[in-house]
């Protein structure tokens, strides 16, 4: 006998990977639905891809910028080349989702519904204007903007992160409202291509809250002096309005009183949440709170019903979304096979395109932080790029790099806001997740010479636990 599932949101990232790992198994029956138009998932239209095109020409206009050995006016960004090149390379990749997609649904056991599905209640579900009713859902619809309620928002226009990507004329002067991951990319982008005079207002006491506080602590401090962004840090946007030349003027409150901002343009970078709205999760004994999905990729309400990538809320990051996609189609078969169900085990990973990419930041496995609350008995090590030759010689006179090790010597955490940090990372996945000990790994001289910060930390981490 089959067994029937469907994927609701079959072109995202998490989808994809449920799709094929299925489709292979000749005893399933599987539905495929997605009314993402044209389709091809949030990371390739809308995410990762698109805004990388935007910092590219962005950065490569700071970097001659902001280097003092060079002379001459900085260039001008062509705003229409730059987002008709990104829409012609966007297209080429959401067409190669969507064929890869459609090929699958070629195979007599895989339907693909260009449609919306909706919860008629556990078991049941509306695709279109028919009902199916699948043994297992995988629910993998993404994640939508989320636009904080502030009073008066709804009757001020304002810019989101999607229409920074397509835009081509900026005013001379903007309020951003988050300074989260979203803004800590498209802030500089906004002042560095589009010369644009920026208040940034953050309701957090602090950027990178997953971070040891200095990281987050010098990438401020590098953005205000570096694209003289005016941060507002501990501040919360009261309330909103239009002004009468058709910008906006906010109202502040740092706690201590409140102020009034005004600018052309609002940009509301306040990131994103699960798009789940449309799916009539009412009509179903699912709750969408924290702690709803397990582990096991599996929701806590229903065995039956598995919720991979942003749309579980819980690490909204594409590669994180493909694991989880493929952690949910084996233990769909292990659960229907009467067998135990998997964890979904991942070291914590983050790469923040921070500073154009000039000064990213990078996380993999533990923080000092993360690691005392653990009750992790461990030393850290700290280099600053100041004191590193090859970062010297390139011209970079600011970032840090952090090693947290265990008292084994075991590598625990990687922390890097420095050039070449996201480069770097995939040698630390390495390090981090083969539990390496931190006086067995090689210190051996090589070429390219960009990584000797490493090598430092190695090294100082090594001292540390002979002391």
């Amino acid at each position: 006998m089959e067994t029937h599932v469907a994927v609701v949101g079959a072109y995202g990232s998490a989808g994809v990977v449920v799709a094929e790992r299925l489709a292979d198994e000749p005893d399933v029956e599987l539905t495929l639905v997605d009314d993402g138009d044209p389709g091809g998932g949030l990371c390739i239209l809308d995410g990762c891809m698109p805004s990388k095109e935007l910092l590219t020409v962005a950065e490569r206009r700071f970097a001659a910028r902001d280097d003092d050995r060079l002379r001459g006016e900085a260039h001008t960004v062509d705003f229409e080349r730059t987002i008709e090149q990104k829409d012609e390379n966007i297209s080429t990749y959401a067409s190669g989702r969507r064929s890869h997609v459609e090929s699958l649904a070629e195979r007599d056991n895989v339907t693909l519904r260009r449609e919306t599905a909706e919860f008629l209640d556990d078991r049941r579900l509306a695709v279109g204007d028919d009902v199916i009713e699948p043994d297992y859902v995988v629910i993998a619809t993404g994640s939508t903007l989320n636009v904080p309620p502030i009073p008066g928002i709804e009757d001020v226009p304002f810019e989101t992160s999607a229409d920074v990507l397509d835009a081509t004329d900026f005013g001379e002067s903007g309020l951003v409202v988050g300074l989260g991951v979203v803004g800590l990319e498209l802030v500089p982008y906004l002042s560095e291509a589009a010369g644009m005079d920026l208040t940034v207002v953050e309701q957090l006491p602090a950027v990178l809250p997953d971070a040891d506080p200095v990281f987050g602590s010098e990438l401020v401090e590098y953005y205000r002096e570096h694209f003289d962004v005016d941060i507002r840090l501990d501040t919360e946007t009261k309330r909103l309005e239009q002004t009468e030349d058709a910008g906006v003027r906010a109202v502040l409150d740092d706690g201590t009183d409140e102020k009034s901002v005004e600018a052309d343009q609002l940009f509301v970078f306040t990131g994103r949440k699960p798009a789940l709205d449309r799916l009539g999760l009412d009509e179903t004994r699912l709750t969408p709170e924290p702690g709803w999905v397990e582990d096991t990729m599996q929701a806590r309400d229903d065995e039956r019903v598995f919720v991979v990538g942003d749309a579980n809320g819980a690490e909204p990051i594409l590669h994180v979304a493909k694991e989880e996609g493929a952690v949910a189609a084996e233990n769909v078969l292990r659960h229907r096979n009467g067998e135990a169900v998997q964890p979904y085990e991942n070291v914590t990973h983050q790469v923040v395109f921070s500073g154009l990419t000039e000064l990213p930041y990078a996380r993999l496995g533990h923080t000092a932080a993360s690691a005392s609350e653990a009750g992790i008995e461990h030393v850290v090590a700290t280099r600053e790029v100041s004191g590193e030759g090859v970062f010297r010689s390139r011209d970079y006179s600011e970032g840090l790099a952090r090693l947290v090790v265990g008292a084994d010597g075991t590598v625990l955490g990687y922390q890097g806001l420095h050039p070449d940090a996201d480069v770097m990372a995939k040698t630390m996945q390495l390090a981090v997740e083969m539990e390496l000990d931190v006086r067995e790994i090689p210190d051996r001289a090589y070429h390219p010479t960009t990584p000797e910060i490493i090598d430092g930390l190695l090294v100082d981490a090594a001292a540390e636990l002979d002391e």
